[in-house]
């Protein structure tokens, strides 16, 4: 039985940006590991009539409607009341549950407020699911071919009950069995449409599992999603088809799931007993930030030096003046200098150096964008590549070294 669900998150709050909407990512994975697809996330604020046409929209197309927050005390609290509104059913007050609000007060020393009754009420018909953690219990109300799933925002709270309640209930309800597993291929050095152009056969032809190209930034990730009867045999149909895409772009394939390149960098350098420095100007320290960031980096890196300025890049360095004055900060033969001379002083397998025009203005008659890349090992054996990345500083920064990183990842492996 195919059963698909979504999840509405209460709270103009959400929609302001104040809090991040983390209950629909969690949701929506305990759905997946039971077989239960999400085809739709929403967000909508405090707002009766809002609220009442996205829960309306949401019946016509699912079966499970997961909505969480709106349960508290205060005025705008209105989940239960527009669900009832909704299904056509009165509120009443629970006993049992009043008993409970009342006795976590007195547990707490606190005051139980007038408004506090309010969370007593549930919609007649519906199956309460006990809060163990905090006031407002949920409920399950069936409706038509469909059940609400109302939940508190607060994720401990939310969580709790999931666990508790709500994943036995629909374990039961709908006797789940499939399972569906997804797995993510990370790929570096190609782009997401060539990567799909790469693959179109496989992706026309794609039934169980499926592959989707995801694109982020200097980076593209492939997530494979299987659904089987068992954990162990989504796995299997995922396997055949990782293979398959191996064999057609497996050289840009660096790692899976959360892997990420600077993790798989630093791995890659250990293995091999190689090690690197690295000299900077443009992005003034983030390399070796990517790096660092990697639990057992210093058996692998050295350290880095931040040359921004001309100056810098002479005495700190020690890059003649000359090769500045007749090349520029900004060239091939700048960067070499600082690839090579980072390796010497700090007598490492590779040097790496970044030097190029964030902006926003020209520089020595550059673009804003025009990036210089060195993996320097000695004299016969060293990389320069030149970018002309999109003109925003932060992203012609991280570019930069996603880049480095990729050149270091190519030479390694």
């Amino acid at each position: 039985m195919m059963i698909n669900a979504e999840i509405v998150a209460v709270g103009t709050e959400l929609l302001l940006g104040q809090i991040a909407n983390t209950n629909a990512q969690w949701i929506s994975q305990q759905l997946a590991a039971r077989g239960i697809s999400v085809y739709h996330h929403q967000v909508v604020g405090d707002n009766e009539g809002r609220m009442s046409d996205v829960f309306k929209h949401a019946l016509r197309r699912s079966q499970l409607i997961f909505i969480t927050g709106g349960l508290g005390p205060t005025d705008d609290d209105i989940s239960r009341e527009v669900v009832a509104k909704l299904v056509d059913q009165h509120l009443i007050e629970d006993e049992q549950i009043l008993a409970g609000i009342t006795a976590y007060f007195a547990r707490t020393n606190r005051q139980m407020s007038e408004n506090n009754y309010k969370q007593a009420k549930i919609i007649k018909g519906a199956e309460v699911i006990p809060n163990s953690i905090g006031t407002a219990p949920g409920m399950i109300v069936p409706y038509q071919e469909a059940r609400f799933i109302l939940l508190p925002g607060v994720p401990s709270e939310m969580k709790q009950m999931m666990i508790e309640t709500v994943l036995p209930y629909l374990e039961e309800i709908y006797a789940l069995q499939d399972v569906i597993v997804s797995k993510m291929l990370r790929c570096v050095g190609i782009g997401e449409s060539q990567l799909e152009m790469q693959l179109k056969e496989l992706i026309a032809e794609q039934t169980n599992p499926t592959i989707a190209p995801l694109a982020s930034d200097g980076e593209v990730a492939l997530r494979l999603t299987a659904m089987a009867d068992s954990t162990e045999k989504a796995k299997h149909l995922i396997e055949q088809k990782e293979q398959e895409i191996k064999t057609i772009a497996g050289k840009y394939i660096y790692g899976s799931d959360d892997q990420t390149l600077n993790e798989v960098v630093v791995q890659l350098l250990k293995e091999s007993g190689q090690s690197i420095s690295s000299a900077e100007s443009l992005t003034g320290g983030r390399f070796a930030d990517s790096l660092v960031s990697i639990s057992g980096a210093s058996h692998v890196f050295q350290g880095s030096i931040v040359s921004y300025t001309s100056d810098a890049k002479e005495n700190v360095l020690g890059i003649e003046h000359s090769i500045i004055e007749q090349h520029g900060m900004v060239s091939e033969q700048t960067a070499y200098q600082m690839a090579k001379l980072t390796k010497e002083k700090f007598n490492t397998t590779y040097g790496i150096s970044f030097t190029g025009v964030a902006g926003p203005a020209i520089l020595e008659n550059k673009a804003v964008g025009t990036v210089y890349i060195c993996l320097y090992r000695s004299a016969q054996d060293y990389q320069i590549e030149v970018f002309d990345f999109p003109k925003n500083r932060e992203l012609i920064r991280n570019r930069s070294v996603k880049k480095g990183l990729e050149l270091v990842y190519n030479k390694l492996k």
